[in-house]
């Protein structure tokens, strides 16, 4: 059956996050303190996980962490716990967790805009489906591409998030089509890959570093035929 409409998850497959080094400049010990690399990487990975237990979490927060991308309460208290955890002050950790929902720092892939601005003009429907607690519209927003969209489906508004087949089911009837006339790319098998209990066609991409990943939607997308040659990003 054709493909006729494209679900794409958010972080780590159309946007990631990527912070800079100062991000954890004075959190830790002495004032002017920096978390070396190996600690920031470690800490990144906890933040952007899709699915695992929350690390450093302590017991009576692993409901909190379940319901995360439910309830933006909730998020907040176990992305600030994860940090302070790390040894991270609590004040620093606040601040953080504010640079995280900035769009600034949610950087798009290298093919993001020109795959959803191929995917508008062949007339292929898409949606983003989102494990997530707040609104990631302004990200969208800032690429100048928001408009491409034809629905977001976003677990923290629709109180249900992936694997639950009810954020897929919700994503193919407001576009209007049948599951096994669309496509879910995203970065984790358990989270997107329930898609295909649907009856939706699953393309993994790695959510690696931007620089490091110039063309996986491209390939996914021109693999089923949905865009050609002559898109280039």
């Amino acid at each position: 059956m054709a493909i006729d409409g494209v679900l794409f998850d958010f972080s780590g497959t159309l946007f990631r996050l990527e912070p800079d080094g100062s991000w954890f400049d004075g959190s830790i010990g002495d004032p002017g303190m920096i978390m070396d690399s190996a600690g920031q990487d470690r800490l990144l990975r906890a933040l952007i996980a899709p699915t695992g237990p929350g690390a450093g979490l302590p017991a009576g927060l692993q409901r909190a962490w379940e319901r995360r991308d439910l309830e933006p309460e909730l998020h907040r208290l176990v992305y600030v716990e994860i940090m302070r955890g790390a040894g991270v002050s609590t004040s620093h950790a606040e601040h953080v967790y504010e640079l995280m929902l900035d769009p600034a720092h949610w950087r798009p892939y290298p093919d993001t805009e020109v795959v959803l601005r191929g995917l508008r003009d062949r007339g292929v429907k898409v949606a983003v489906v989102s494990n997530i607690a707040w609104d990631i519209r302004a990200s969208f927003d800032r690429l100048g591409v928001a408009d491409l969209v034809d629905a977001y489906v976003l677990s923290y508004v629709e109180n249900a998030a992936k694997p639950d087949l009810r954020l897929f089911r919700t994503a193919c009837d407001r576009l209007g089509l049948p599951a096994g006339r669309t496509l879910m790319i995203g970065d984790s098998e358990e989270a997107d890959g329930a898609a295909a209990a649907l009856g939706c066609d699953f393309q993994l991409v790695e959510p690696a570093p931007v620089a490091d990943r110039p063309d996986a939607l491209l390939r996914a997308l021109r693999e089923r035929g949905l865009l050609d040659e002559t898109v280039v990003g």
